[in-house]
């Protein structure tokens, strides 16, 4: 006899009342992926500083032109993801109302080392299908800057791809006139 188990999606609304009364936390280091609640791997030195790094960057190249939201959360569908940089549209009251949603963001940016295989595939897919119109993975391991454009969505994938290396620059649609030197985005060996 074989049992099967049976898994219970969390919607948006009921993970929010889970944090609204205590029973997540800022310290639970966790967030919502297609209904499921999901554990955040703990954030290692070198991603911390390249997370530091890009949002320097960010906030004095992007300064009026948008707001840059670090390791905070979007809505989607049915996933509050927290990604670790969110270019987001201005807005008045800096989205103390309510969480930025597909619609208001940019571009988003995961650094990855230790979550580069669930950034290139479950985060791929959930932003694609969401319809963020750019999506960065600064992949740490082989230090350069995988670029995902044109969501194809239902398809849960991006129409465009391209890597860029130290050397090469790269600007995002997004935020027209702003160019990056790729080696400016990933961070200095120690």
């Amino acid at each position: 006899m074989s049992t099967t188990r049976i898994r219970h999606k969390f919607s948006v609304a009921e993970y929010d009342e889970m944090v609204e009364h205590g029973i997540l936390s800022e310290e639970d280091r966790v967030e919502l992926i297609r209904g499921e609640i999901v554990e955040k791997k703990t954030i290692g030195k070198q991603h911390a500083g390249c997370v530091n790094q890009l949002t320097q960057l960010l906030v004095l190249r992007l300064q009026g032109v948008a707001i840059i939201s670090i390791q905070n959360p979007i809505a989607l569908r049915d996933s509050v993801p927290e990604p670790d940089v969110a270019v987001v549209k201005p807005r008045s009251d800096f989205y103390a109302g309510s969480r930025p949603t597909a619609a208001d963001i940019l571009l988003l940016i995961e650094v990855a080392d230790s979550t580069l295989e669930f950034d290139r595939t479950d985060k791929l897919q959930l932003y694609a299908e969401s319809g963020i119109p750019e999506y960065w993975i600064v992949n740490l391991i082989d230090r350069q800057i995988e670029v995902y454009r044109q969501p194809l969505s239902p398809a849960e994938r991006y129409g465009e791809f391209r890597l860029y290396l130290p050397g090469e620059t790269l600007c995002a649609p997004g935020v027209p006139n702003v160019v990056f030197d790729v080696k400016d985005l990933l961070p200095g060996r120690a």
